[in-house]
């Protein structure tokens, strides 16, 4: 692992008091709210850093006690013994460190638009699609994030071609950025009397959501207009026009939103063409880096099969980390997906510091 940045470890405790000291002076409430977000930001990794200083400096009293000549047999015996331990310990911390000075992704602490689609597999894709969206919608609801549904489409046969979703919490990209892809599920369908297994399949987007300073919308490049909204039947379905389609002309993009305000919905179709004109824009910055870049952990790719659901095994498996893990009902249950995305974290940061090794 590379050597930690001296140099930088010193400007970021520097930033640190200065940040401290603005706050201190009671600056204008745009200007707090910036540099308390930066305090927020920078805060943890300078405790970090003075923490690891503080047991460097203990190592290095440590081996001044047992580098004197007199020093006492019985406290030499102990500084070899606490130093046993500390080495140790100043490698995690280092370790920990290095990690928290990855380059972040700017959209991390962002909430997110989730879109759920129904893929190959006819109706039993349509129920996959329903069974991953609750999933999400129980993980999400674990964070303590909001769902609000944005517009659904829904399949005769039970679940959804397709449901688009605003999950809003803080953090909720940087953990389920790493669900964008293909979602492939093997088992009987419910619509199936032979009892064979079936592979079907359902595409994961997850965006990061955008803000208005994200991303310029002229209304004047957006034809809107209102609908009646369809459904499955029954309650479901609106007797009044409040459906909104959105088209940004410039783009072809297209958004729905088919809840019961039309209020709410023209709001909603436009935070989702804002964050999906936001998306293509991160997603051209990605692949002109694309070239340099090795690691495709969490890069978006929405055409890539991920990850399997198999039934009949109890298993998951995701393919871009080779890890299966025998926990199906806890994970599409949402329950068990952390620890799914721990590891896909987990491996993006290796990744990363490997990179940064080499470069080194």
């Amino acid at each position: 692992m590379a050597k930690l940045p001296e140099d930088k470890l010193d400007q970021l405790v520097e930033r640190w008091n200065a940040v401290q000291a603005q706050l201190s002076s009671g600056p204008d409430q745009d200007v707090f709210v910036k540099l308390s977000k930066e305090f927020a930001e920078i805060d943890p990794v300078v405790i970090a850093i003075n923490a690891l200083r503080d047991t460097q400096q203990e190592k290095a009293d440590l081996e001044a006690m047992l580098s004197e000549p007199d020093a006492d047999a019985e406290m030499t015996e102990l500084a070899k013994g606490e130093l046993l331990d500390i080495a140790p310990r100043i490698e995690e911390m280092e370790n920990a460190l290095q990690i928290q000075l990855l380059p972040k992704d700017a959209a991390d602490e962002k909430s997110v638009i989730l879109e759920v689609r129904a893929g190959t597999g006819g109706d039993e894709a349509a129920i996959f699609a329903g069974d991953l969206f609750r999933m999400y919608q129980r993980y999400a609801d674990l964070q303590g994030w909001k769902t609000e549904i944005v517009s659904t489409s829904e399949s005769e046969t039970g679940g959804f071609r397709e449901i688009i979703a605003n999950i809003k919490g803080a953090g909720a990209y940087a953990r389920m950025k790493y669900e964008s892809g293909v979602h492939r599920v093997q088992r009987i369908p419910v619509t199936e009397s032979g009892g064979r297994i079936h592979t079907s399949a359902a595409t994961v987007a997850v965006l990061p959501e955008a803000e208005d300073i994200d991303i310029e919308l002229r209304m004047e490049d957006i034809r809107v207009d209102t609908m009646r909204a369809s459904g499955a039947g029954g309650q479901h379905v609106n007797t009044t026009d409040s459906a909104v389609r959105m088209t940004h002309l410039p783009t072809g993009i297209v958004v729905t939103s088919s809840e019961k305000s039309q209020h709410q919905n023209r709001a909603k179709a436009l935070q989702v063409l804002r964050t999906r004109l936001y998306d293509m824009e991160r997603q051209k910055a990605d692949s002109e880096r694309a070239a340099d870049r090795k690691d495709q952990v969490g890069s978006g790719d929405r055409s890539q099969r991920i990850r399997t659901y198999n039934y009949p095994q109890g298993r998951v498996s995701d393919h871009r980390i080779n890890l299966t893990l025998h926990k199906l009902d806890a994970i599409i249950a949402g329950d068990g997906l952390d620890e799914m995305i721990e590891a896909l974290i987990t491996e993006h940061q290796a990744a990363q510091l490997a990179a940064m090794d080499e470069v080194a």
